[in-house]
């Protein structure tokens, strides 16, 4: 039996606003304050700021390449299934993970519906923050990229995709938080 790809929904604004190749080009240097946001966490309806976890906690930012509900870029959904899985890792060094995707609030919702995710998801679908971050944009999305701040939002690491490194390991975010 053939099945084909469901490919309702990837051609819209924010495809084409991501076509053209950006690489990941990011002027955030270690020490620096990183930049702020508010964006709804999709897992819970309610507004979350960066500003929130000042002085409180540390936080992973993994931004992730999603096109749309139904289509995951190859090298970020396991990335995303290994973050969901080790969740709890992360909240038990007192470290806040936070997903940041450029998928609307109906497509993410299906998005943590389907994987069962546990950890917030931030729709970002205007890529303001993606852009911010710098994390770089092609072929309709932006790119993923990992950033772990400090208790004052300080940048102590950061990962930027490549074709060569994806995405920032469990083990090499764990180590970066255990460095805090």
């Amino acid at each position: 039996m053939l099945t084909s790809t469901d490919f309702s929904g990837l051609l819209n604004q924010r495809f084409f606003n991501n076509f053209l190749p950006i690489p990941a080009t990011n002027s955030l240097a270690k020490g620096m304050i990183t930049p702020s946001f508010e964006l709804t966490d999709v897992t819970n309806g309610r507004s979350v700021t960066l500003t929130d976890f000042r002085r409180r906690r540390p936080v992973v930012l993994a931004f992730t390449r999603i096109f749309t509900e139904k289509q995951y870029c190859p090298f970020c959904f396991p990335h995303i299934k290994a973050l969901n899985e080790s969740y709890e890792e992360f909240l038990d060094r007192d470290v806040e993970l936070l997903m940041i995707t450029s998928t609307d609030l109906r497509q993410s919702k299906t998005v943590v519906k389907d994987l069962g995710l546990k950890m917030p998801l931030l729709s970002d679908p205007s890529c303001n923050n993606f852009r911010a971050y710098q994390t770089g944009q092609a072929l309709g999305a932006p790119l993923p990229a990992q950033f772990v701040l400090n208790k004052v939002g300080q940048l102590r690491y950061k990962h930027l995709f490549s074709f060569l490194d994806h995405n920032a390991s469990i083990e090499t975010l764990l180590k970066a938080v255990d460095r805090l």
